[in-house]
């Protein structure tokens, strides 16, 4: 696994003064040094396909967004359209890069294929009905002790965790300071989420990521803050502030509707 930010040690090191106030305030540093910067990491589960659920769909191609899906998307790019989204990136199949468009277009963005976010390749899993595999002795080790589990013909789950972390660390530092919106799949995503909250892979299971969902990451050199995760409510709080507006603000934060039960298909 490679060395990046993790969530501070304490509860305060959410943010940069470790008092646990919005950790995209800008605002002066310690000591009056320049705040450090705050990259805003919006990890988007693609919306629903007709495959959603009663099957693996992996990375098999041709899979589009049902008409549910393609309303989904549109909702989550309404949501998105009032933030300062500098760039949109997706995972290179078609139902993340459709769900990615209908947040770019909002934002004159093109949507830019980035393959280390994309669906575990589940290998001979790929396409088989989840009451099936669900009885068979590698499930129990997926559900159980993921960081053991190794798909036949496909990744493991630790392999899958190792290059998602590295795909966001480096666009993270390609646009460093900015809000960058990844479309990505349920296991990638709670992947990231496990690793950025030091929680080990063997618990990531009990992370929920729901299509259409948003989980928000603030990265800074001072470690990682999850502000929002499987959100389906308002994003307007994770627009970096002024000074002016959190003097104004209580400091309170409203998140969204509470979390679903997970659907799988990646």
């Amino acid at each position: 696994m490679p060395e990046t930010t993790q969530l501070g040690a304490a509860a305060g090191d959410a943010s940069p003064d470790g008092t646990g106030s919005n950790p995209s305030s800008t605002g002066s540093g310690r000591d009056g040094a320049a705040p450090p910067k705050i990259t805003t990491l919006l990890l988007v589960r693609h919306a629903v396909t007709a495959q959603t659920g009663p099957m693996l769909s992996g990375r098999a191609p041709g899979i589009d967004l049902s008409d549910t899906g393609r309303a989904q998307a549109d909702a989550v790019g309404m949501r998105l359209a009032s933030l300062p989204v500098a760039v949109v990136y997706a995972s290179p199949i078609e139902r993340t890069t459709q769900t990615a468009e209908a947040i770019a277009r909002h934002h004159e963005l093109p949507v830019r294929p980035l393959p280390g976010v994309i669906e575990a390749d589940y290998g001979e899993w790929t396409g088989g009905k989840l009451a099936e595999l669900a009885r068979t002795e590698l499930w129990k080790t997926v559900q159980f002790a993921p960081s053991r589990a190794s798909f036949p013909g496909g990744e493991s789950l630790a392999g899958m965790q190792a290059r998602m972390v590295t795909a966001l660390e480096e666009v993270a530092t390609q646009h460093a300071g900015s809000m960058i919106v990844v479309v990505s799949h349920a296991d990638p995503i709670k992947a990231a989420i496990a690793h950025y909250t030091g929680v080990h892979l063997d618990l990531f299971q009990r992370i929920v990521v729901s299509p259409a969902s948003v989980t928000v990451l603030a990265l800074s050199p001072h470690g990682a803050a999850l502000m929002k995760c499987n959100d389906t409510g308002s994003l307007a709080d994770v627009v970096p502030s002024s000074p002016q507006n959190d003097a104004d603000a209580d400091g309170a934060r409203v998140d969204g509707d509470a979390p679903g039960h997970e659907v799988r298909d990646g």
